[in-house]
């Protein structure tokens, strides 16, 4: 699991059948901390995120896993929101505050 942070959305109209009505968003890995770093990528979201928040991702073959995902050529998925992130003992990101 990697630690992303939703940053735009992507839009198909010609994509495989198994993908028609999937929300497909673009993120980017963040480190403990939340900060984004490395390449954007594209994920299926299966929690209804949203831009700006944190999310678990997941990447390869464990991406289809989940059931929305299940027998669907995907790469990557959004697994989950994050509320809060602890780090050795301090939060260093609260979804509210």
């Amino acid at each position: 699991m990697l630690i992303a942070k939703v940053i735009g959305t992507t839009v198909s109209t010609i994509k495989d059948e198994k993908l028609t009505g999937q929300k497909l968003l673009i993120v980017r890995q963040t480190d403990e901390k939340g900060e984004p770093f490395g390449k954007p990528f594209v994920a299926v979201d299966c929690v209804n995120s949203g831009v700006g928040e944190l999310v678990l991702t997941c990447a390869g073959s464990s991406a289809r896993q989940t059931n929305t995902t299940k027998d669907t050529p995907v790469d990557a998925v959004i697994m989950a929101v994050i509320d809060s992130l602890e780090v050795e003992g301090e939060v260093v990101f609260r979804k509210y505050a």
